[in-house]
């Protein structure tokens, strides 16, 4: 059974290894802290870290984000480790103090729907007590200085999902157009779309956006749904 879930995007930055002592988007790094106390505060049994990543596979809990990958000056080493989505899923709980079992969920970014969806009804029976902390961002084409340029289509989308979390309406974000998402680089639509498995059976969960923006032309939610 899943007694809670939060959303949180993806981005590097949430690393504070990566930026020192500037601040550095910090509404959003609050946000993410909160959500994931939130998501803790039901005292699941088992949390599951939801993230996309360029092929579907559990790793290893006790694994975690390799920095150096994202700063150079540490001294790349021979392989990358975690996916950054699981890696930054796994700080945020290791940074709320969480000791308790967890498990890491990669999903491929390109996985159809019907997969996602499978894969989320299967999570829901495996463990009493589950929470689910799902890593993924929005568009990354919402300026002209975004990673993708800018795309006039992003915008609505971005506001779809967040409309989504708001209103816990899992039909929304399990109906996500994948080609328009990859067009969009919406990295976090496969995740999303896990959840929406996860929690798409039930009556529609209470949700509550704490944070939607693109400071840095890419979309960054930060959603808690009981």
């Amino acid at each position: 059974m899943i007694v809670t879930a939060a959303v949180c995007p993806s981005p590097p930055l949430l690393a504070r290894e990566l930026t020192g002592r500037a601040l550095v988007l910090p509404e959003l790094r609050q946000a993410c802290a909160t959500a994931v106390a939130r998501l803790l505060e039901p005292a699941p049994g088992v949390v599951v870290v939801v993230g996309g990543a360029v092929a579907t596979a559990s790793w290893d809990p006790g694994e975690r984000l390799d920095l150096s990958w994202w700063a150079p000056a540490l001294g790349k080493r021979g392989t990358p480790g975690l996916p950054l989505s699981l890696g930054l899923g796994a700080m945020l709980l290791d940074e709320a103090g969480y000791a308790g079992p967890r498990i890491l969920q990669a999903v491929g970014e390109t996985e159809p729907r019907a997969a996602c969806l499978r894969l989320g009804a299967s999570l829901r029976g495996s463990a009493e007590r589950l929470a689910l902390l799902v890593i993924g961002d929005g568009t990354a084409r919402r300026s002209p200085a975004a990673p993708g340029h800018f795309d006039e289509r992003a915008k609505p989308f971005d506001l779809a999902v967040e409309q989504a979390f708001k209103d816990g309406d899992m039909a929304a974000l399990a109906g996500l157009d994948a080609t328009l998402a990859r067009d969009l680089m919406a990295t976090g639509r496969a995740a999303w779309q896990v959840l929406a498995g996860a929690l798409g059976d039930g009556p529609a969960p209470a949700g509550e956006v704490l944070y939607a923006d693109a400071p840095l032309g890419v979309g960054y939610f930060v959603a808690i749904l009981e």
